[in-house]
């Protein structure tokens, strides 16, 4: 998911100039008719609620008050509807993480993983259906799973350890969602311990001189 290219600020005495700058441009959502982004919106509403076995295409038609075959006049397939799904979350995510780091000027770790995590606790359905399993890669928007990570890149400032900095936010994530963690853990410190180590790594890479 991360993804990026280093180009650096202006000088030292810039908050930022020891930060990757943005590098690749949100792609244009799908033009969809106003019935197929009710569908979608509330395929979604759906998902959350009852799980993804309870997503079906029937119990979505009777939602919005048509006939199933119907449906598929405006998204030809499940399948279709799961990529228009996966495209919705990582736009919204995305935006979301871009807007973190914009507003930081002093922690993008931690302001990342904060965003992250609640984007993930107030949509934990839509966000397995995401980040878990196989992904539709060849069959989702051009560009938007890279632009949708690139924040990760852009608080790390490398892209190994934006790697590894997005493998312990899913990872922990979905412990988190899934109460793998023992009674009494205080997860808001752990993950601070994460941000912590991570800032650490950050810290450690080499900055080119700026001339």
């Amino acid at each position: 998911m991360p993804s990026g290219q280093v180009t650096h600020g202006p000088s030292d005495s810039d908050p930022k100039a020891a930060y990757p700058q943005p590098s690749t441009a949100r792609p244009a959502p799908r033009v969809r008719t106003a019935r197929a982004a009710e569908i979608i919106d509330a395929a979604r509403t759906l998902l959350e609620d009852r799980g993804p076995r309870g997503l079906t295409m029937r119990k979505l038609a009777d939602t919005v008050g048509i006939q199933a075959a119907s449906l598929y006049k405006h998204l030809p397939s499940r399948s279709a509807l799961e990529v228009a799904l996966v495209e919705h979350g990582l736009d919204e995510i995305g935006s979301a993480l871009h807007g973190a780091l914009a507003k930081s000027t002093v922690d993008p770790i931690g302001a990342l993983l904060d965003t992250y995590r609640s984007a993930g606790l107030a949509n934990p359905q839509l966000y397995r259906l995401v980040t878990a399993g196989s992904f539709p890669r060849g069959q989702m928007l051009e560009g938007l799973e890279a632009w949708a990570g690139e924040p990760f890149f852009l608080a790390a400032g490398d892209p190994h350890l934006a790697q590894a900095l997005w493998s312990f936010a899913h990872g922990t994530l979905l412990l988190e969602l899934d109460g793998r963690f023992l009674d009494g853990s205080d997860l808001d410190r752990t993950w601070q311990a994460g941000a912590e180590a991570f800032k650490a790594a950050r810290r450690a890479i080499p900055r080119p001189s700026v001339r």
